[in-house]
């Protein structure tokens, strides 16, 4: 159902960037806004990792980490990506007390999967492999093509609106002025409002799949709730800088949305978790009690060395 809900959804955000494009600015203005949104969301596309794991100082890890917490992590990243039948990503961590991960990369081959420190101090192991199976399945989904196609749609349709408001578009068409002064306003906002729903049904697909994955429905519900509570809690500083980037993350880092409604880009944890146990019933799985809290005791050591008079925290 979400595959078709996905499918659904871009046909709409199809049909409508073709009507208002014929209506603002005829073929040669449609053509000249797809070529400009397509090349920008292009270059994302392809330096998307890069980007995105720069601007969140994300560090690459594997098994010879020092830290107990981390090893296991990237052990079992890798073995739930065997498990799923695709590449193993890029495995880093993200130094951020905020509990919160995402996953980046134009395909399977080129992907990266990141688990801030405050996800892997705060979850049970069980938690943190629901998380990072439900970012697996993002990879695996290609969720990031899907985005870029419909965030190309939608920048196209953008950059129509913007066209008209400098060009003054066809106003010799039915409606006039006035109809395109509408258009330069609901189009961008009827875009907008598309480009969440498919984001939303990609999270729902996504925690789907990762369920699978993980073999555990439980854990994903449980770990929803734990860094929803956590993230109205403790500030993520780089997504606030960088907003636009919130919806890359399996809960909103900005925090304090709660309701499943037509703005935001991810769906309310409350409808994911009983999407995830109506799953568990489904798979011959019983209720459980929600895991306690885990008690660290490694420390890690730093990946470099502090300058002088510098205190590093225990994740480097």
């Amino acid at each position: 159902m979400n595959h078709l809900k996905t499918f659904m959804l871009l046909a709409a955000l199809t049909a409508l960037f073709a009507g208002v494009g014929y209506m603002i600015g005829q073929t040669t203005g449609m053509l000249i806004a797809l070529v400009f949104a397509g090349g920008m969301n292009l270059v994302s596309y392809w330096n998307a990792d890069k980007i995105v794991l720069r601007m969140y100082r994300a560090q690459p890890v594997d098994e010879s980490h020092p830290n107990a917490v981390v090893r296991t992590y990237v052990a079992d990243v890798k073995a739930m990506a065997e498990r799923a039948g695709m590449p193993i990503p890029k495995i880093a961590i993200i130094p951020n007390d905020q509990p919160n991960a995402f996953a980046t990369g134009r395909n399977p081959r080129n992907a990266a999967v990141c688990a801030t420190t405050g996800l892997l101090d705060m979850l049970t192991r069980e938690e943190i492999r629901g998380v990072m199976a439900h970012e697996l399945a993002h990879v695996k989904n290609r969720d990031t093509l899907v985005m870029t196609v419909t965030a190309t749609v939608a920048g196209a349709i953008s950059a129509l609106a913007n066209f008209a408001l400098f060009f003054g578009g066809d106003r010799d068409r039915p409606g006039g002025l006035i109809g395109t002064l509408a258009l330069m306003i609901l189009a961008p906002m009827a875009a907008a409002l598309v480009q969440m729903a498919i984001s939303r049904a990609r999270e729902y697909e996504a925690d789907r799949v990762g369920a699978e994955i993980a073999g555990d429905p439980h854990a994903l519900a449980s770990a929803l709730e734990k860094i929803e509570a956590y993230s109205k809690r403790i500030l993520n500083p780089t997504a606030e800088r960088n907003p636009a980037s919130g919806q890359l993350f399996i809960i909103n880092p900005l925090a304090g949305r709660g309701a499943d409604n037509l703005f935001s880009t991810h769906p309310a944890t409350g409808n994911r978790v009983r999407a995830l146990m109506e799953l568990a019933v489904k798979m011959g799985m019983s209720a459980r009690a929600s895991s306690p809290e885990p008690r660290r005791t490694v420390q890690a050591v730093p990946l470099t060395q502090p300058a002088a008079g510098h205190r590093r925290g225990p994740w480097g």
